[in-house]
């Protein structure tokens, strides 16, 4: 296996500082007492020789000594990345697709532990609020959007532009609303196609933060966006998506891109290291000898942004453009939710032209879900074990490069975060997650015990971990072809029954024959909307995992 080059901090030329230290042979006195008994020199030199075994067998199970696995990433034991000032709150953070948002009720997200809400008023203009009301406390994202206004329904007061309250249906004849019924705005940008949210209410914002994704602003660049909501933290969703290595594996003939056989050493460059992330070049090693070969480019930004880039120049020079971006907002402990777009300036061939939106929609479903067993039980050791990843990850230069230097990202900015999980330092979340279906890990749990079960029984289960909760109600394009093919199927189903109905009466051979023929026509589109809409709402199930 072709080994990487990798540059600082992954090298060093410094001796481990972590070997043990061999006691010095004492000169005087030759016997040393331990309790009662005398301990002679030689007896004294034996014990190091022994020590000096055990230390060494330690280094070799541990994998500490540089020259025992060069395909291990080197760590300078001891050193610790600098801490950089950090302040989560003064972020953006991708908040919605902008044509998924609802026109006709409001929307109840979550940025870390912070709930907002999100409407359309009667104008078309998007409002994001703190999801309560300040007269009781309840969710506004329980409410209705009514007279273009935002009303709760508790007790029906309504809200407008900046937060004020405009009306409360109990307060008395001449009595004024009070000042204190207004609401806590946030500041929300339509970049792009995705509402991007600005947490901090103490800083301006920093317009400038807001990344500009220049593939998707070229002529002729049509992209497939997605939305969904995963039941693990966003460090370890970013950590999988940043980790080409357990495509081939993990993903095999989901597509025609994934193989197993083609699982092999991958090389990693990285180009750019400062506090915001981190970029770099990456590829098959065997590909690197190719002429003219050109190598993904891979971009961490933050606080969440993650792009995978390539350029192909085809046989006449023309140049192609491909990306793969993947915007993740930390949605509270073990939840997060990932807007994916996969886009490209090539001409799509005829065949793939056929498929419909929502086929590639249910296909990005089921990538997540064969990674989901994966990664909530990852996400449940984390929090068990509470250590830093670097005690209990095994980084290989050949694939895990991009984790590293995520991880060590965390170590510098962390400090400015609720809570994170960095190569050599944590911070766990001050107070328990609350949860409305289920304690902090449950999901991840069930995940892990069960993967990709999806939900129990019914695709409106309250379950977090089905697909139709994950995607589909996020989805305006996937819920409207759901609302489609069930209508479609029960319109199909009575059809068939009056049909088959109408065969047994008629005594006509030929009307038998043909009413019989329609029937079963019904019957074949019955099944084809009934597999469109499991396609849509129920998980990927691996075969060897199937009951």
């Amino acid at each position: 296996m072709a080994l990487l080059q990798l540059s600082q901090p992954f090298l060093s030329d410094a001796k481990n500082p972590n070997f043990p230290q061999i006691n010095k042979t004492l000169k005087k006195p030759t016997t040393i007492l331990i309790g009662r008994k005398p301990v002679l020199h030689h007896q004294l030199k034996k014990k190091q020789n022994l020590q000096k075994l055990s230390a060494l067998a330690e280094e070799i199970s541990t994998g500490l000594h540089e020259e025992d696995d060069q395909s291990v990433i080197e760590e300078v034991i001891g050193k610790k990345e600098e801490a950089v000032s950090y302040d989560w709150t003064e972020e953006w953070y991708p908040l919605y697709l902008t044509q998924n948002i609802p026109d006709d009720s409001p929307l109840g997200l979550t940025v870390f532990d912070k709930q907002v809400v999100l409407y359309r008023d009667g104008d078309g203009d998007l409002w994001c609020y703190e999801d309560r009301c300040p007269h009781r406390l309840a969710k506004l994202s329980e409410g209705q959007i009514f007279d273009g206004r935002l009303e709760c329904l508790y007790h029906g007061w309504q809200f407008e532009g900046n937060g004020k309250c405009v009306k409360i249906p109990q307060l008395s004849t001449g009595a004024k609303i009070p000042q204190s019924a207004c609401l806590k705005t946030y500041e929300i940008k339509d970049s792009q196609g995705v509402v991007w949210i600005w947490m901090s209410h103490k800083t301006p914002s920093n317009t400038k933060k807001i990344p500009f994704f220049e593939n998707f602003d070229r002529p002729g660049f049509r992209d497939i966006s997605t939305i969904h909501e995963l039941p693990y933290d966003h460090s370890i969703l970013l950590e999988n998506l940043m980790d080409p290595a357990h495509v081939p594996i993990s993903h095999d003939r989901t597509d025609f891109t994934a193989k197993r056989e083609d699982a092999t050493s991958l090389f990693f460059e990285v180009t750019e290291r400062n506090e915001r992330g981190f970029a770099g070049n990456w590829g098959r090693e065997r590909d690197r000898s190719t002429p003219d070969y050109i190598p993904n480019f891979l971009r961490f930004e933050a606080p969440c942004v993650l792009q995978n880039n390539r350029e192909i120049i085809g046989k006449n020079g023309e140049k192609d453009y491909f990306s793969g971006l993947f915007l993740c907002r930390p949605s509270g402990q073990g939840k997060s939710m990932l807007i994916v777009r996969f886009g490209n300036t090539r001409k799509p061939p005829a065949l793939l032209r056929i498929f419909p939106k929502w086929y590639f929609h249910q296909n990005a479903s089921k990538v997540f879900e064969q990674d989901m067993g994966f990664l909530s039980s990852q996400n449940e050791i984390l929090l068990k074990e509470k250590v830093p990843t670097r005690e209990l990850y095994i980084n290989l230069k050949s694939s895990d490069t991009w984790v590293s230097e995520y991880r060590k990202w965390m170590d510098k900015v962390g400090h400015g975060m609720p809570y994170y999980f960095g190569h050599s330092t944590i911070s766990l979340p001050e107070n328990p997650a609350v949860v409305e279906h289920a304690p902090a890990g449950f999901v991840a749990n069930f995940s892990a015990s069960q993967p990709a079960k999806g939900g129990i029984g019914a695709m409106y289960a309250p379950n977090p971990a089905n697909r139709y909760f994950r995607h589909v109600v996020h989805c305006k394009g996937c819920m409207g072809v759901l609302k489609s093919f069930n209508a479609w199927k029960k319109g199909l189903l009575l059809a068939a029954l009056v049909l088959a109905a109408t065969a047994i009466l008629v005594s006509g051979r030929q009307w038998k024959a043909l009413l019989l023929v329609s029937t079963a026509l019904c019957l074949a589109g019955v099944q084809i909307c009934s597999t469109a809409i499991s396609m849509n709402t129920t998980n990927f199930i691996r075969t060897h995992r199937r009951l």
